[in-house]
């Protein structure tokens, strides 16, 4: 039998490149559908991808949807990883999903975020990162139906930790306006399996439902991930809470991201501290197993996936 076809955009990343990695595994022909061929994939060594026949790079611009569609009718591709690419794309992807569909591809496989609750159609703007996520949704929805995408939500990226990167290497203190804010950590390692093992068709999701994936322990909080990170890297590191005015000003000169975003996040941030200060909403426990369901083993705790990247928060 044929291996399948799977067309992966962002292999680059730290979600991509589990994804590729993961359906190479399971026996899918891999196309790395890549802006820049040149480019290096993570854990992906040059003579391991070189001995496959089972990995191909193809140019291709998830923003361009021109090579898009010629990506996909060159490999042959009939399945496909995706991610939302926020910002770049006016019609918020939809362009982009009528090429993959015009290019040979039947089914797609989206990185999405758990931001996106209930109805994706009544999502407003004002919750920018679930609007953005529910209207990508929304454009594979109406040009591959519901039964033609699998939309992936993962919680909070474990990866986003590390935004305090410089401030862990320069300061040795990381200001917070919300340290005793809980996430439920979920790795990119993780993350990029599942959507790996769906595109692969060994664990098919359910066409039309979102696969919702949280780590495996109860919440932590933004003081107790520094903490694991310190103990990671063994070197003390002060938790200063500041005024929210304050974070977002760190988030921009130390993290990097953009004002209007460090905004929003801060915003964000004000209201689940909020919410979880006066409200216990407990999360469905079945949830927390959708990682083992699909990977049959449990999901990474955070402070094994801290041990595992701590040469880059001392970088």
């Amino acid at each position: 039998m044929s291996p399948r076809k799977v067309l992966v955009f962002g292999p680059t990343g730290g979600v991509g490149s589990n994804v590729a990695r993961t359906a190479h595994s399971l026996g899918a022909k891999v196309f790395l559908a890549m802006r820049d061929t040149s480019k290096s994939i993570p854990g992906l060594a040059p003579t391991e991808e070189q001995k496959s026949d089972l990995y191909e790079r193809v140019q291709a611009d998830l923003t361009q949807p021109d090579s898009v569609r010629a990506a996909a009718f060159k490999t042959g591709a009939t399945y496909a990883f995706i991610y939302a690419a926020l910002g770049a794309s006016p019609d918020h992807m939809r362009s982009t999903a009528e090429a993959l569909r015009a290019g040979g591809i039947r089914h797609v496989v989206l990185l999405s975020s758990a931001g996106v609750q209930g109805e994706i159609r009544a999502i407003q703007p004002s919750n920018y990162i679930g609007y953005e996520h529910a209207q990508v949704e929304i454009s594979l929805e109406d040009v591959f139906t519901p039964k033609g995408y699998v939309a992936v939500r993962p919680s909070f990226f474990a990866s986003n930790t590390l935004w305090w990167q410089k401030q862990i290497v320069e300061d040795k203190e990381v200001k917070w306006a919300f340290p005793d804010l809980k996430f439920d950590y979920i790795t990119p390692e993780d993350i990029g399996a599942v959507c790996g093992t769906i595109l692969a068709g060994v664990v098919e999701g359910e066409p039309g439902s979102p696969v919702i994936l949280l780590g495996p322990e109860e919440e932590l909080t933004v003081a107790g991930a520094i903490e694991a990170i310190a103990k990671a890297i063994n070197q003390p590191v002060k938790v200063t809470k500041v005024s929210p005015d304050e974070h977002v000003q760190t988030l921009v000169s130390k993290s990097g991201l953009p004002e209007p975003l460090a905004k929003v996040l801060t915003s964000n941030f004000a209201n689940l501290n909020e919410r979880q200060a006066t409200v216990d909403e407990p999360l469905d426990s079945r949830l927390r197993v959708n990682v083992e369901k699909y990977l049959n083993r449990p999901a990474m705790r955070f402070a094994d996936w801290a041990e595992r990247n701590k040469e880059k928060f001392e970088a």
